[in-house]
């Protein structure tokens, strides 16, 4: 073969979609707090997989309920049997973290999944047909965003009973709003672009239409909210725990971990930081927990959001 036909010969180029995935990882990792926001949203799921290994429950029937030690009111420091020491009651915290990062995860990715299929479905609807389907609602979600979200959400637990499963349930019965809205605003760009009205014109069905052309091209926007709300989630729930509407004494639920030790947040006079570690670990572990989810979510953003992904 010749010089000049060697010439012409070039090397295949990657596919179309290769390259956008390349530049998306590169786009996900550029940022140093992505990196540190999944490395937090890793250590913690390493915890919530291997916490049978990391804590052996004592009952394998109700692993959830924290071992203690006595029933002794006075809480424990950090020692070499207990790590990061003991609640009242002389309940292991340690037990309580590693065991309390499952019901974290069980909590947030349950609600925001939910709020997910719901917001897709409802959001599609009122975008995509408009008139009185959109008016009815949207003006359901104006009612549950004109009380606030606590307030309620403390009203409905009490109604249907205290327990994480009813934090779970109320949490899901007031996230669908936020979901519905973004759908919503993106469908309505979308419904009346050329594509969409050829797609109409030649008679596809609209059930075709919104699963085949609409929902591929509107759903960013929902994952990155859906992404950023795990976090707030977890902070609602732990807030709803604290106010004793969550789990009973002695469970592994990060917010009534902190609410079990309200008495002993101030230490005696003599010492006022005695009992530091009561507050400071599973306040902490929250705190850490929903930054990650945070920065993993600003990580997502910049990966999907049309208006970042080429700066």
């Amino acid at each position: 073969m010749s010089n000049e036909n060697a010439q012409i010969i070039e090397k295949p180029s990657a596919h179309p979609l290769w390259k956008e995935f390349a530049f998306s990882m590169k786009r996900l990792f550029k940022n140093p707090l992505t990196i540190i926001g999944a490395s937090i949203i890793l250590f913690f799921l390493i915890l919530a997989i291997f916490a049978p290994l990391l804590a052996p429950p004592p009952r394998p029937f109700d692993p959830y309920l924290m071992p203690h030690k006595g029933w002794d009111m006075t809480p424990s420091p950090p020692s070499a049997d207990n790590w990061l020491g003991t609640l009242p009651s002389q309940y292991d915290i340690l037990y309580g973290i590693i065991w309390g990062t499952r019901n974290a995860f069980r909590i947030g990715l349950a609600v925001v999944a939910a709020n997910l299929i719901v917001g897709l479905i409802l959001g599609a609807l009122a975008g995509y047909f408009g008139g009185i389907v959109d008016e009815i609602i949207m003006r359901i979600a104006d009612i549950f965003y004109a009380i606030p979200t606590l307030v309620m959400a403390m009203a409905l637990v009490v109604a249907i009973g205290r327990g994480l499963t009813s934090i779970v349930l109320v949490l899901i019965i007031l996230g669908w709003p936020t979901y519905t809205r973004v759908i919503r605003s993106d469908i309505l760009v979308i419904r009346n672009m050329d594509y969409i009205m050829a797609a109409r014109a030649s008679g596809v069905s609209h059930l075709r239409i919104i699963m085949r052309h609409i929902m591929p091209n509107s759903v960013f926007s929902i994952i990155i909210v859906a992404s950023m709300n795990v976090g707030v989630t977890i902070l609602v729930a732990a807030a709803l725990s604290f106010l004793g509407l969550g789990s009973d004494t002695g469970y592994a639920d990060w917010g009534a971990m902190v609410s079990t030790c309200r008495d002993f947040i101030v230490g005696p006079p003599e010492n006022r930081l005695a009992y530091w570690y009561l507050v400071f670990i599973p306040g902490f572990t929250i705190a850490l927990f929903v930054l990650g989810w945070n920065l993993l979510g600003d990580a997502i953003r910049d990966v999907f959001d049309p208006r970042m992904r080429r700066r």
